[in-house]
Formats: C-alpha cells, sequence, structure tokens
C-alpha cells in the first residue's frame, strides 16, 4: 500500500511566453509539472528559477489563465494555459 500512495499530487500546465518574455526563454511554449495549489505567480517563481532572465519581467508582468488576465494569486488547476506577457509598446502615432 505504501508504494502506491503519492506524497504529492502534481498536475500538468501549458505555458505561453509573449515578447520579451519569449526572447528570455528561446520559445513561444512549454509544459510544465507544479504542486496541487500552485499559484500563477508560484509557476513563475518556478518558471524564473528555469530561467533567470524572465525575472527582470517581474514587476510589470501581467498572468494570464485561459486567456483571462488573473491576480498572482490565482490558484492554477491540471491542464490550465498561463500565459505570461510583460509590457509591450508599438503602434503608430496618430
Amino acid at each position: 500500500m505504501a508504494l502506491t500512495r503519492r506524497i504529492k499530487n502534481y498536475m500538468h500546465i501549458h505555458v505561453r511566453f509573449f515578447a520579451g518574455c519569449k526572447d528570455a526563454v528561446g520559445r513561444t511554449t512549454l509544459a510544465l509539472d507544479v504542486t496541487d495549489g500552485t499559484t500563477a505567480a508560484g509557476a513563475f517563481d518556478r518558471l524564473t528559477g528555469l530561467y533567470p532572465a524572465l525575472d527582470r519581467y517581474r514587476s510589470s508582468l501581467r498572468l494570464a489563465v485561459n486567456a483571462e488576465y488573473v491576480a498572482a494569486s490565482a490558484v492554477l488547476r491540471d491542464g490550465d494555459e498561463l500565459a505570461c506577457i510583460p509590457p509591450v509598446s508599438g503602434g503608430t502615432d496618430v
């Protein structure tokens, strides 16, 4: 019995990177396993451990889960898509 008991429950999320975050990671998407109860901020902390260049966006980053902006404290669920969206500029002057 003890062999089948799991100490921690993990969930699988998908992460999308935009603009400078994409450049910092060197890709647009990745799969990430996190523990149950992980927040959007907690997942970002884990990502900065894997990709330290992401940390420069921490103070101005917007996080979205399943295409909706969320607070950093939003709890993720198995299969969620977390998007890391740094500030961007552009467009045209009128």
